[in-house]
Parts: C-alpha cells; structure tokens; sequence
C-alpha cells in the first residue's frame, strides 16, 4: 500500500473501517514489553479509549505524568472478500513516536506525533478471522526530535518529560485509527492549484496512481451540477463563473478522480476543494486578489479529560465561538491539528496559518520567561542538530501532503519561536523554507513566528518570512501592571525598528496576551484580573492600529489550556479570551465588539501604492 496520506473515505471502490473504541492499555516503565512478549498480548492492561490522551483519565500523579513506553493492543477483522485489495491501517496521529506489531510481527515505525502514517498489512493479516494489532508508543521529549525538550530521571527511577514548550505534553493515539481496503491500483495522492482569469478559473491538478490506467476527473458544484471534467493524471479544468472559497464565505466544488479501465471503475476518490488564490503583495495578503485583515487565535487542541484527543464536540463548539466573536483566522500552535478541523474551516471560512510541531527551539524548560529576557542558549549550534533537521524536514513533508489541498490553509508556519538572535540559526532555517516551497505548488507565503527577543537589530533569519509573525508580551512578561504605559512606548519603538528594517512585508501579531483569573474582578485593574486582561488589549490594539503594515491579530489564546505545573501556572496557562470549558471571559465580549467593527479589508494599502 503506497503512504497516501489522503483522508480516508469509502467510495464504490474503497472500504473503510471504524477501529476507534476501548482498547486494552498499559505502561512499560521498566522498558520490558518487547523482551517479555507484550507484541502479541498484554498482560495486565487496562481500558483506554481511542482516540484520546491517557493523562487526564488518571487519579494517580505517576499515571498522569507518565514519560516512556506504553502500549495499545485491539483486535481487528479482515473479510475474505478484500483478498484481492491493499489492506492498511491508518493512524491519523500517535504522540510522539509508534512501533506498530499485526499479530506478533513488526510492521512500521513512525517518527512524529501529529500527522498521519498508513500501516500496510498484506503478508500479515489472518483472512476471515481476528486479528491483533499492537501499538508501542513513546512520549520522551528529545533534543534531536520536534517538539523539542528533554527527559529526566528523577532519583526514584521515574521518567519526567521537561519541555521546552508551555503545554502539556499530552500523548496516546490522539486521533482516529481506520482499517482501510483500497483496490491494488489506487489514487496514492493529488495537488490542485487555482488560477483566476476573470470570472472564469482554471484549476491545475495533479494526479498520483499506483498503476497506469486512465484518470478521469470530474468537478460538480454544490447543487451537484457537474461544471467542468478532464482527462489524464496531470492536466487543467476550466471552470465559468467560478464562485470563489472566501473570508467566511466559504463555496466548496466537489472533484472526483477516477481511474478507469474502459468505463469501469478501478478507483475512485472525491475532495470538496475551495477555489480561491492566496498571495502577498507588499505589505499586503491577498486572498483572490483582495486584502485581508486576520482577526482570530492561537490555539490549542486542549480540553478536559481528554486532553489534546481528537474531540468532535469541542470542534463544533469553537468554530461556533469563533463565528459569535467575529473571528475570521486562527494559528494551529503549535503542531498540525486534526484534519477535521481543516475541513470545518473549509466548510465556514476561517483562514488557517498551518503549523508544524517545531516548538521549544530554545534550550529553556521556562521558555515563556526567558524568551522575553533575552536569555541565549546556543540551540541550533547543538551536536543534535542534524538529527534534528531531518525530523522536522520530515515533518515540513508529512504536514504539506496532507493539508496542501485545503482552500483554509493561506500560509505555512515552519517554526514557533526558535532562537533566531543566533547566526547558526539561519542555515537551519534556510533549509527548512527551501524544502517548504519546493513542495507546494501553491505557493503559500512561509513564516516562522518570531521570539520577544528577536528584535529587528538582532534578528537574523525574518528575510526568510513572507509574513512576519511576531510573538510579543509588552505590558505582560516586560513592563507589565502599572508600567503598561512605558510598556505601550517600548512596543511602539520595536515596531518603528521593524518599519525602517521590513519596509515590504506584512506583519501578524501571532501572540500578544495577557493571563487572567476569570473569578478575579478588581478596581482599579491589577495583572491576572479580568480588568487588566482588557486594558492591555487595548494598549495592544492602539499599537496594531498606528502602524499600516500589521494585518492581523490573532490574540493568545482562543482558551485557557494545560501546561506543566509550576509557581507561574495555576491550573495551566490562563491568558484564554474563553475559559478551558469554552465560557466567556470580559474580553471576549470586548473583542466581539473589536472585530465587528473591522471590515475585512481593514488598512487596505492598494491605492497607496
């Protein structure tokens, strides 16, 4: 079976097959289960659902903070019937690394937790009767891997993860598992790329196949009207009086790919895709040739008990909060989401700014505060470095086959806040971009989102960026409580900096927040109460707005979120705009007001050039 990293979604030739559920679970903290036969049972496991984190189910710390080995057993059924067909498991996502074992034989190994990798299983599943499926998975933080921290043993023999990063390390089979059955020749992959010509559009695809037959494609609206069709594996649609994918007016056309042997159908694959252009043009983003102003988060795949699990649920409740608030954009901070997510933006409109898992370049386990002191700790001249490199390489790859096709997606994000103030970090991150574009046809601008510290005169990779993002805390982590008003002055100076260095590029304010206790009212405002999580909003948006060059704003974060413990965390990271249930906080209401009253061609520099 090829690694497709297509959804998965049966059709007159595929089959798809639900494995989520209860599995058996259990940890390995003596690292004895492969010498002691655990591939092919477990022997004193628990229940566990999939998908889910583990974390959050546990009444015991040890559980809880668990760092090692640990392991999924099912059983699963393969039919007879698919005897002629390519037989897979696909895992939409196993934190952070997965050795998977089908009925005691190791099958795969997969490197990165939050992207999909297909299991191919011909050879080694039994037909017609159970089958056992083993999944080792390991958590451990490393130097050499994304995220990056590191992993302690503390005296009583016990792992501890240290971050590098403010959120919890929360890990399992975070997302969906699904048996597939494809026919022998099947559509491994594809690419579309838009083109406007007026009122009309042409849309460039690209097909892979495993085989050599025909490929047929076919475009319907969404009335289910068919408006355009072409033959072969690569070639061009035309289609008249497009309606264009946009800013929470999302149109999506259905394309089914076919192969064909004569008018048989071999296989067949169909994507709802949104037809729109995304470019930047000065300081301007242009989507379908228009500016945009991004108003919207940084998130988190956060929530309670299951932790970061893929929760259906707490989709629907976000995007709802979203359209309620006026939003129109959010950064998947810091690691690719679950696809569902894509296609709920897809479906209503929201802009995504695409993330990778490269978070905690900065040897820091209190990165939040030393990322604003400025604090350098030489982490891309590490000896891990090359390691390093080919797992994010790795993961650029992985994160833009799967999401290349989503009309959301307007942007690539290959790092949060590396240590950019050091000179070894340019080669790195050369690299990283380069690969970046060479994948997408598309195009999309490509950003890193730049530490505190990183100032215009000390930055030494932003030239990299098409959209500068720019992760700032003046009046929270500098000069915050009753020094905000000389906080306002300091941001105001980096930004007159920024001006004279970046004089053709647009700028986002990928974070800017503030902490607050949602019980906390006080007059006049003190730090962490609801008051002052307001009065420093608008300071920020007194700064955003004197400067025609930022077009966005995406506050952080949509909700408040889990994080390791500790004297600056109660309960997690509270800078939230919604509380971890997703209620309101004052600011919410506050933004709503903001946002509404933004056009969405806010700073709209056209007739200035």
């Amino acid at each position: 079976m090829s690694q497709s990293l297509l959804y998965p979604k049966a059709s007159v030739s595929r089959r798809v097959v639900d494995l989520c559920g209860f599995w058996k679970f259990q940890f390995d903290p003596e690292n004895k289960g492969g010498a002691e036969g655990w591939t092919t049972k477990l022997p004193s496991p628990v229940s566990m659902p999939v998908p889910s984190s583990f974390a959050d189910f546990f009444t015991d710390k040890d559980s809880r903070e668990y760092t090692g080995d640990f392991w999924y057993e099912t059983e699963f059924f393969v039919p007879g019937e698919w005897r002629d067909k390519e037989i897979g498991i696909r895992f939409a996502a196993a934190a952070h690394r997965a050795v998977v074992f089908v009925n005691g034989r190791e099958i795969a190994v997969h490197e990165g937790g939050f992207t999909p990798f297909v299991v191919p299983l011909n050879g080694a599943v039994k037909w017609d009767e159970p089958n056992i499926l083993v999944v080792k998975c390991n958590n451990e933080l490393r130097e050499d891997r994304i995220p990056v921290g590191v992993t302690a043993t503390l005296q009583n023999g016990r792992k501890m993860a240290k971050p590098y990063f403010d959120f919890f390390n929360y890990a399992g089979l975070l997302r969906p598992v699904t048996l597939l059955a494809l026919p022998k020749e099947h559509i491994a992959d594809f690419t579309v790329r838009h083109e406007l010509k007026g009122a009309d559009t042409l849309v460039h695809y690209s097909v892979e196949t495993t085989g050599d037959n025909v490929v047929n494609l076919a475009v319907f609206d969404e009335d289910g009207k068919q408006v355009a069709s072409a033959s072969g594996k690569d070639g061009i649609v035309s289609i008249d009086n497009a309606r264009l994918w946009n800013v929470r007016d999302a149109y999506l056309y259905k394309f089914v790919f076919r192969i064909l042997d004569g008018s048989a159908i071999i296989d067949e694959y169909s994507e709802d895709i949104g037809i729109r252009t995304v470019e930047v043009r000065g300081t301007d983003i242009l989507l379908n040739g228009k500016p945009v102003y991004l108003k919207g988060f940084g998130k988190h795949e956060d929530s309670d008990s299951n932790g970061r699990g893929y929760n259906p649920a707490v989709i629907k409740r976000d995007f709802e909060l979203m359209k309620w608030i006026s939003a129109n954009s959010f950064r998947t901070a810091h690691y690719p989401y679950s696809e569902e997510i894509y296609q709920m933006a897809d479906r209503e409109g929201f802009l995504v700014i695409d993330e990778i898992a490269a978070v905690g370049m900065m040897t820091s386990t209190l990165n939040f505060m030393d990322a604003a002191n400025g604090k350098p700790t030489a982490f891309f001249q590490k000896e891990t470095m090359p390691q390093l490199l080919q797992n994010h390489l790795t993961a650029v790859e992985e994160l833009i086959r799967r999401d290349r096709n989503h009309a959301c997606v307007v942007a690539w994000c290959l790092a949060n806040e590396p240590e950019t103030t050091d000179e070894s970090a340019l080669p790195y991150l050369e690299k990283v971009f380069a690969r970046a574009r060479s994948l997408d046809v598309q195009k999309r601008p490509c950003t890193f989102t730049s530490l505190m510290t990183a100032t215009p005169d000390k930055c030494k990779c932003v030239q990299l960026c098409d959209i500068v993002c720019l992760n700032r805390y003046y009046g929270w982590y500098v000069k915050g409580g009753y020094e905000i008003g000389e906080a306002e002055l300091w941001f105001r100076g980096e930004l007159e900096g920024w001006r004279k260095r970046c004089t053709d590029k647009p700028f986002v304010f990928s974070e800017y927040g503030a902490d607050t206790d949602e019980a906390l009212h006080k007059l006049p405002s003190v730090m962490w109460s609801q008051e002052y999580q307001t009065e420093y909003l608008e300071m920020c948006h007194r700064v955003f707005d004197s400067f025609d060059f930022i077009k966005g704003e995406q506050v952080w974060n949509f909700a408040d979120f889990m994080t390791v413990e500790g004297i600056m965390r109660v309960g997690g990271n509270k800078k939230g705009v919604f509380t971890r249930d997703r209620q309101p906080k004052a600011a919410a209401f506050y933004f709503k007001n903001r946002w509404e009253s933004l056009p969405g061609d806010y700073k709209d520099n056209r007739n200035k050039r």
